[in-house]
């Protein structure tokens, strides 16, 4: 029996992130990533001001901050539907940001043909009001979202990097972050990626905003999952270890419990399987005592973990758990299927 080193799925900035801005997609540190082409250099960093507000655009962003689950997409998806019929939707600004993040759960749902439709009504209304940026940077994200989600990540780039520079001049701290953190997602390689990470967490760490400022523990996160998958993993752990402390000193909850199975995944990594099988018990049983749901990467987790210290019979039950668990994430059903099937397969040996 083999084990795997597979991390959770790209996705997990997004949850880290969600759980800190209390709205909570299954996120993950590194998955495989396509082949695209090379993107620009970064843009040098600038330091973030204060953003100018506009009645229309701010109550569409706190509405939108109070409709998403990002767990939960297609209810997501509703919320902001209902929003459409609310009688702010006739200021066209707020119906436009609203539409915009309509196509990101339809994106989340793999309905890429409808986020792209809807999107392409968003980006026609655009083009008559060139002062629109805070909209105009949104569209450019969730356009880039749908398409680095539809596997089509050289049409994504060059979407993050504008929304990235026109967010920086807008002063859109939030968002300028966003931009980056996308851009170091779907950069293919691995120096290009550090280097988009590493202003993200410079830009966020200089800004005054909190909505730029709640990014660091997934931005950590994902620089992590860089350095662990580009065969770094002392430095890896150094940077969860990090991650993990930022989320604790926060009481992130759900931020929280994944940074600490990032840790604990990056252990095994480092051959340090007792260790790592200690984390994830101690991650199941805190689980089971909130009366949360049961989580398929943990159990994944002590499967690999019993099977690396040879207790193959303890390991079967924990990767039957995992199968079908796991086979419910979207995300990894798409993009990880032969992970999925070693699950099954070590299930029956």
């Amino acid at each position: 029996m083999t084990r795997s080193i597979s991390p959770r799925p790209a996705l997990l900035a997004v949850a880290v992130f969600a759980a800190v801005t209390a709205t909570a997609t299954p996120v993950a540190g590194a998955a495989t990533r396509p082949p695209a082409a090379v993107s620009p250099k970064p843009a040098q960093l600038k330091t973030p001001g204060a953003k100018p507000v506009t009645a229309p655009v701010q109550t569409a962003a706190d509405a939108i901050n109070q409709a998403w689950n990002y767990d939960k997409p297609a209810e997501s998806e509703q919320r902001f539907r209902a929003l459409l019929a609310d009688a702010r939707a006739k200021q066209p600004a707020f119906r436009l940001e609203v539409e915009t993040q309509l196509a990101r759960a339809l994106g989340l749902q793999q309905q890429f043909e409808a986020a792209h439709k809807l999107l392409d009504g968003v980006e026609q209304a655009l083009a008559g009001h060139p002062d629109w940026q805070r909209l105009r940077v949104r569209y450019l994200l969730e356009r880039g979202r749908a398409f680095n989600s539809g596997k089509q990540r050289e049409q994504a780039m060059p979407l993050f990097v504008a929304a990235w520079e026109l967010a920086r001049a807008a002063r859109e701290d939030g968002l300028a972050v966003d931009a980056a953190h996308m851009a170091a997602i779907a950069e293919p390689d691995a120096q290009a990626q550090e280097a988009w990470n590493d202003q993200a967490i410079a830009y966020a760490e200089a800004s005054a905003d909190p909505a730029a400022q709640k990014w660091l523990g997934s931005l950590l996160n994902n620089q992590g999952w860089t350095f662990h998958d580009s065969g770094r993993p002392e430095q890896a752990l150094a940077l969860f270890e990090k991650c993990l402390a930022w989320h604790r000193a926060r009481k992130t909850g759900e931020g929280e419990f994944i940074a600490r199975w990032a840790v604990a995944r990056c252990q095994r990594t480092l051959g340090r399987f007792e260790q790592a099988l200690a984390a994830q018990q101690a991650l199941s049983a805190d689980r089971a005592l909130a009366r949360a749901d049961e989580d398929g990467y943990v159990a994944e987790e002590l499967a690999e973990n019993l099977l690396a210290l040879g207790r193959e019979a303890e390991a079967r039950p924990h990767f039957a758990r995992a199968h079908a668990l796991l086979l419910k994430d979207i995300w990894l059903a798409s993009n990880e299927p032969k992970r999925l099937a070693r699950l099954a397969e070590l299930a029956r040996e």
